[in-house]
């Protein structure tokens, strides 16, 4: 198998401080050193003989010297020093310990306080203002919730939930075989195979009201595929339904907080949008919720049940 370029890189990185305090070195103890053939070592040499400082002037280059089966190396102090995270990098890694710190249940918190208190020390000796970083996860999903569905994932054991679902005002009741705890857009997920609905699902565990961790086997089917997170959670289905809406000024957010796939500015100010999406139900209730911030457009059987609803809701309050 061919070596990566990272690979030879970190070698090279670590090759030269060991080469300039091993002065005289032979060739063939250096390759052994590194685990490469003195071929592939005399390659590494040429490469660093050409190495140097920006500019590439005669004088910034390594000096690498090889004759007679023992390895010389000059003029590679700029790089001969320990490598130092910059300051980015080190408040980089501050946040990201500090929210696995948050974490309910992490195993080894001990040796993560470490490093992170080793971190805000250099970061603050560098006059960063270390302390000042402030990690907010979703605190409205219950610590036990989260510690459930992790000791799930873990031993591989079925759940059975108790999920809110909004939309229809209803808690309804899933068994689910936990694939994997998410943290995602500043929320908590649930990804397993639904018993229910017989598809992998994602669960918000803010909605999650009632949980147990069942003693029965919660291995998901082989079918199961964790779902590609990578352009966002809204996955489009071939079966979705395909709405066109038009936003007042005052209904513009609303690009913000829900999937759209077109938006096209209109004379008056607002939006118009296309929505796709698998249940219809939510987004009848979000043009109800606009008032006349919102106006379904297309398809007009929507914009119809809109409508009627909205009449009989007024006729309710007469």
């Amino acid at each position: 198998m061919s070596e990566s370029a990272t690979e030879r890189l970190s070698r090279l990185l670590a090759m030269v401080p060991w080469l300039l305090s091993h002065q005289g070195v032979p060739l063939a103890q250096a390759a052994t050193e590194f685990g490469v053939s003195e071929r592939q070592l005399v390659k590494d040499l040429e490469l660093l003989f050409v190495c140097g400082l920006p500019g590439h002037l005669p004088d910034d280059l390594i000096e690498a010297d090889w004759e007679g089966g023992y390895v010389y190396l000059r003029n590679a102090d700029a790089i001969a020093r320990p490598l130092r995270l910059g300051v980015d990098e080190a408040l980089a890694l501050i946040v990201g310990l500090r929210t696995l710190m948050s974490v309910p249940g992490l195993g080894d918190r001990d040796a993560v306080s470490r490093a992170l208190a080793k971190l805000e020390a250099a970061a603050g000796s560098a006059g960063e203002p270390a302390g000042a970083v402030r990690i907010d996860l979703d605190r409205s999903v219950e610590p036990a919730v989260l510690e459930a569905c992790e000791d799930a994932v873990r031993r591989h054991r079925r759940m059975h939930l108790e999920y809110l679902v909004p939309h229809r005002d209803e808690t309804t009741e899933r068994d689910v075989d936990p694939m994997r705890v998410l943290h995602v857009d500043a929320r908590w997920y649930l990804e397993g195979w639904c018993h229910r609905a017989e598809g992998v699902r994602l669960f918000r565990l803010d909605r999650v009201v009632g949980v147990e961790v069942l003693d029965v086997d919660g291995t998901p089917p082989p079918s199961a595929r964790s779902r590609d997170l990578d352009s966002g959670l809204f996955a489009p289905g071939p079966d979705d339904h395909v709405v066109t809406l038009d936003l007042r000024p005052s209904a513009r957010w609303v690009v913000d907080y829900y999937p759209v796939e077109e938006v096209v500015d209109t004379a008056d100010g607002g939006l118009r949008v296309t929505v796709r999406t698998g249940d219809l139900a939510w987004l009848r209730q979000l043009v109800l919720r606009l008032g006349g911030s919102g106006r379904v457009v297309d398809p007009r059987e929507l914009a119809d049940e809109v409508r009627n609803t909205a009449r009989e809701a007024l006729r309710a309050y007469v």
